[in-house]
């Protein structure tokens, strides 16, 4: 089938329980014609469904999940069920706890020789109820169970406490016993099971309607309501559902911003920290970016809309996440081939239970009993939740600090990472770099030669551009409109100007097209040591004449705050950072050295070309020894340029990192994570294992990369490994306690060592504590910044 033609639908799956349900549905939903693939969510609740064609797919899908013996809803049912109140659903598990106290009270006794057990008529018309009506969904799901062919969690349940009811009213009214004498039932057995049971799953509820809160909170963001402005200047409120690109907007104080759009009249400060998780007022004045679901400060601003609804950043973020959470992590591949067998299993180890005790001349009593002990242990629901409550908890607190992980691959990718390969302009430095020197050739007037380099790159967006630009209109001087202007990538811009061809790039662009750099070597050689990145301006006088060299330009960039002690941070956890730059390697050596990167242990790779980052990462993640030399040009976002050495050395080996708990690891070949700015890293930000992308969420780069970070804050980045650390150190923690229950719990309830009760107990306990484990993650904080120290000092 043809991709173009392949669509996605989201479905909403009511009355899942355990493993096994998920893996009925998924069953169902895969036998439709059509379907390509489908995955169920058992914490969402929720089915996401990849299909080819049809325009009936969504009805026959909701029917097949219907016929499957599950309720199809909206996909978004799950979390407004969330928004119900902390004891929603509470009141018929506290009806069966009352009926169960008189029953369950007076076995508290029976150690110190209290008989106080009511007659076997009051058993019956407590327990009766809460098997019959608590019990009822279990009957239900059972049932429907039977009719797929398949097994559930309820299945189990039902066989287990029917088998001890019947047992109860066995030997109450058919089995022989002398007068008087009142035998022991197994009532209560069967009620407070079932009662265990809901109450386990009511807790289970509630903590899964926590796990949601991260995808509750975006949706919050959103207002019901946008103040329109209209032809004749009146406002009136209309849905921001009917919002279009152009819209006027005006944003009072203390509001949300409805879309994303830009301040066209007016002055605020806005509050970006559930988008961002930036703690701190952001300014914005006429011309500048507004966020939908920012809040605004105190002051009204215009706004012109550039997105809304689902073309929006929030429907962005709100998308990824959802994702995220959607998506099964690797290791679920393995709970989804256990629980396809689980019940059955279970079903058979029950069976044999009963027969070898029986034959073992226990009696028929003793043998249904524990033969009950084991259906009621078994749990499936805790291999169920254990993967996805640890993924939704973890991405939806990164999601509240600025850190957007893209699915659970990725989580399971990025806590393996050893070694973090960093683009420099923009990601380690602040990508604002100024002009700090010009060096004119002889007999050239420098601000002639100022005038014509900013005149050529007047039209350019590269950091360099406007650099020179800035210094041009600090000196006053006139620009003139350049004509034929073209950007060469990754070597400089040329154009003409007052007749003459004129050239701005390289040293490299400037060597290979035989200009006479001489004139310029000491300077360059200076500047260079001092991390300067250089540029050229060259005129061609003739058609095809070689150029000659005008002015040399030096640019500064700074570091980022609180980079060094990101890459610090990245060392204490045993992960390599490598700088990649297309500076030259003195400019790039410098920078790295203040940002206590080490040039000679490989920890630089300079005078890498843009399209060859994408070959640098790979290079890195083969452990190469040593790199091929790289073609070099300027930083290379496509114009402007900045420079390189004419030849370009080999790259040091790039040794292998010391172990680490933490994650990184030793050996030939290395997990790379890949962090650029995303205007021109997404060829390399794709070639790693994890490509973290810095931006503002809007970029290409958040479909090139694995993780997404709302704001340029380095400091998240050895943030976004920890989450994604302890998210898969709680999925593997859930998985073995999920694992031990039934592994340590079948086999001790089939020996006689557990009793209905408390295998009943265990069980609700098991799947409540998997969820509270992932829950767990929610108190996660990423450890504070030296940009955000500067920010408050500000």
């Amino acid at each position: 089938m043809n991709a173009s033609n392949e669509q996605t639908l989201d479905l909403g799956v009511g009355g899942m329980t355990c493993a096994s349900c998920v893996s009925r549905v998924e069953r169902a939903l895969n036998k439709v014609p059509g379907v390509q693939g489908a995955s169920v969510n058992l914490a969402t609740e929720s089915a996401r469904v990849t299909y080819a064609g049809g325009d009936d797919m969504a009805a026959l899908l909701r029917r097949a999940v219907r016929d499957a013996g599950y309720e199809p809803r909206a996909a978004d049912a799950a979390i407004d069920a969330a928004d119900a109140g902390p004891w929603a659903g509470f009141l018929p598990v506290g009806i069966g706890l009352l009926l169960c106290a008189p029953l369950v009270l007076p076995m508290l006794g029976m150690p110190f020789g209290w008989h106080w057990m009511p007659p076997p008529w009051v058993q019956f018309v407590l327990a009766t109820p809460v098997q019959f009506w608590l019990g009822a969904r279990f009957y239900r799901a059972a049932w429907g169970a039977l009719k797929a062919r398949s097994g559930n969690m309820e299945l189990l349940v039902s066989i287990g406490t029917t088998a001890a009811w019947l047992l109860s009213m066995w030997l109450w009214l058919g089995k022989p016993h002398a007068e008087g004498h009142v035998p022991h039932l197994y009532f209560e057995s069967a009620a407070v099971v079932v009662t265990l049971v809901r109450l386990g799953k009511w807790l289970e509820e509630r903590a899964k309607r926590q796990t949601t809160s991260a995808i509750r909170a975006l949706h919050a963001l959103r207002p019901e309501l946008a103040h329109l402005i209209d032809w004749d200047g009146s406002e009136k409120d209309i849905p921001v559902d009917e919002l279009r690109a152009g819209d006027q907007l005006a944003v009072r104080p203390g509001e949300r911003v409805p879309a994303d759009g830009t301040v066209t009249e007016g002055a605020t400060q806005v509050d970006e920290s559930m988008l961002t998780g930036e703690p701190l007022p952001v300014a914005k004045a006429v011309g500048e970016v507004l966020t939908g679901g920012s809040i605004n400060g105190d002051g009204r601003v215009l706004m012109q809309v550039t997105a809304a609804g689902s073309e929006s950043v929030l429907a962005h973020i709100i998308r990824l996440v959802q994702d995220a959470q959607a998506v099964k992590a690797p290791v679920q591949r393995l709970v989804d081939q256990v629980s396809a067998v689980f019940v059955p299993v279970v079903i058979v180890i029950a069976l044999l239970t009963f027969i070898g005790w029986w034959l073992a001349g226990l009696g028929t009593e003793t043998a249904i009993i524990r033969a009950v002990a084991v259906l009621v242990i078994a749990c499936p629901c805790a291999l169920g939740l254990a993967t996805p409550t640890a993924i939704m908890a973890g991405t939806g607190v990164a999601a509240k600090f600025g850190i957007l992980i893209k699915d659970a691959e990725a989580l399971e990718v990025a806590h393996a990472v050893d070694v973090v390969a960093f683009d420099k302009t923009g990601t380690l430095t602040q990508g604002r770099p100024r002009l700090l020197s010009l060096v004119a050739a002889p007999g050239v007037d420098e601000a002639a030669a100022l005038r014509t380099a900013a005149s050529v790159q007047s039209g350019s967006e590269h950091p360099l551009a406007h650099a020179v630009l800035t210094a041009a209109q600090e000196q006053g001087l006139q620009i003139a409109p350049p004509q034929d202007v073209r950007a060469v990538p990754g070597r400089g811009t040329e154009g003409r100007l007052d007749g003459h061809a004129v050239l701005i790039g390289s040293l490299r662009w400037m060597a290979e097209l035989g200009v006479d750099l001489k004139p310029f070597e000491v300077a360059a050689q200076a500047s260079q040591a001092q991390g300067a990145t250089l540029s050229v301006v060259a005129v061609r006088t003739g058609e095809g004449d070689v150029p000659h060299a005008v002015a040399l330009l030096a640019f500064g960039d700074e570091p980022k705050p609180g980079a060094r002690e990101a890459i610090d941070a990245l060392r204490a956890r045993g992960v390599r950072a490598v700088m990649i730059s297309g500076d030259n390697r003195g400019a790039a050596e410098a920078m790295a050295r203040r940002l206590g990167l080490k040039p000679e242990d490989g920890e630089v790779l300079a005078e890498v070309l843009p399209g060859d980052k994408a070959a640098a990462v790979q290079a890195l993640r083969s452990g190469a020894k040593a790199l091929l030399p790289l073609a070099g040009g300027g930083e290379g976002r496509g114009e402007g340029g900045g420079t390189s050495a004419v030849t370009a050395p080999e790259l040091t080996p790039l040794p292998s990192p010391p172990p680490s708990p933490a994650g990184g690891r030793g050996g030939k070949t290395h997990t790379v994570a890949m962090v650029g700015d995303g205007v021109n890293d997404a060829p390399a930000l794709a070639a790693a294992d994890v490509g973290i992308a810095m931006g503002s969420g809007t970029d290409v780069a958040m479909h090139a990369a694995g993780v997404t970070l709302m704001r340029g804050d380095v400091a998240l980045v050895p943030a976004a490994l920890e989450i994604s650390h302890r998210t898969v150190a709680k999925i593997r923690q859930n998985l073995f306690w999920a694992f031990i229950y039934n592994v340590a719990g079948i086999p001790l309830a089939a020996m006689g060592y557990l009793n209905p009760v408390v295998a009943g107990a265990a069980m609700a306990l098991s799947s409540v504590s998997v969820t509270s484990n992932a829950l767990l993650l929610r108190r996660w904080r990423p450890p504070v910044s030296q940009e955000a120290h500067d920010s408050a000092a500000d």
